[in-house]
């Protein structure tokens, strides 16, 4: 569904000089400096896949997606989308995208958002019987049929960010991008958020590539993720294949014993492990190093302190995960 190969996307940026004098200079000769925002990216993604696409301010998320919606021409490379190229034939390739950016709305800012809706039904040429089936499930999953006859002005921004989110897909796109679609936005507007993309990609196989800060949102909907920094993709893979790799030498388990830890018992246990943390008087959890210790052993050992109820081995938080890497940086590329 999407092909990606070898894309580039550079800018020519003016190099203001400093001072008084350089001001003056300015007036008549300008340098140029070339800013890489996009390096050499390759990927392709099956249709019917949720891909999350992350990494730190800067990192070249946005330009990406603009070039895959065909907002910005690629200065290198090739990007074909269902067959189509996004910046040659844009009436064609529109008809098969939806797209998001953070909270920009595509709705009319005085109109009621059901009269947003039949412009936009009418500007895709939405078949009626279709057009009703999709305000059907919308109205079911999103329950915003109240909100029909109000003016998007008089939205909260929950409520416009997802009148925004099902007007995406009053055509059906094949492909949906979604760039931050939830910042600023609490836990309950998230989560209906995230139940409605796992319907639509269910029920019509649409493909969704997400960009977020929000890395919560990756472990509960994407099945891969690409990692980019600096304009390079630096990692692509599920995501348990990015913890395993990022946070291999960790291990997180969570001890409970069947009756409360005497505190010198405690203190002799914790020194087996990197970190301990008490949850209650008879849980912990505990981290150690994977490399250097033998889980099993360690099980062993807690049994001087006490009998075991139950072990739970964790995986490592996405959240953790990113952080770490970004403070080591330097990590190699895999792809």
């Amino acid at each position: 569904m999407i092909h990606v190969k070898n894309v580039f996307k550079e800018y020519l940026q003016n190099k203001k000089r400093s001072g008084v004098l350089g001001l003056f200079k300015d007036l008549f000769s300008t340098e140029k400096r070339v800013i890489k925002a996009v390096t050499n990216i390759s990927f392709d993604i099956s249709q019917g896949e949720i891909v999350g696409y992350i990494g730190p301010n800067g990192a070249g998320k946005s330009t990406t997606i603009k070039m895959l919606a065909g907002i910005l021409t690629p200065t290198a490379g090739e990007i074909l989308i269902d067959n189509v190229t996004p910046f040659k034939d844009r009436k064609r390739f529109f008809k098969k995208i939806g797209v998001m950016f953070g909270q920009k709305s595509q709705l009319w800012w005085d109109l009621a958002v059901i009269e947003s809706y039949n412009l936009l039904a009418m500007i895709y040429d939405v078949d009626p019987k279709d057009y009703q089936e999709r305000l059907k499930i919308i109205y079911e999953y999103l329950g915003i049929e109240p909100l029909m006859h109000l003016p998007v002005r008089k939205l909260s921004l929950g409520q416009r960010v997802i009148c925004d989110l099902a007007a995406i897909f009053i055509h059906n796109p094949k492909v949906v991008f979604l760039d931050e679609p939830t910042i600023g936005l609490d836990v309950s507007v998230k989560h209906k958020i995230q139940m409605f993309i796992k319907l639509m990609n269910e029920k019509y196989s649409t493909t969704f590539i997400l960009t977020t800060h929000d890395l919560s949102e990756i472990e509960k909907l994407c099945e891969r993720v690409f990692l980019i920094d600096e304009g390079v993709i630096i990692f692509s893979g599920t995501v348990d294949d990015m913890k395993d790799y990022f946070c291999q030498e960790k291990g997180h388990i969570i001890v409970e014993f069947k009756n409360e830890v005497p505190q010198d018992q405690v203190n002799k246990l914790s020194n087996f492990f990197e970190q301990s943390v008490q949850i209650k008087p008879n849980k912990y959890r505990f981290i150690y190093n994977k490399e250097t210790e033998e889980l099993g052993k360690l099980i062993s050992k807690m049994n001087v302190c006490g009998d075991l109820k139950d072990i739970q081995v964790l995986s490592n938080n996405i959240e953790e995960i990113i952080r770490e890497f970004y403070e080591k940086k330097g990590v190699e590329k895999i792809v």
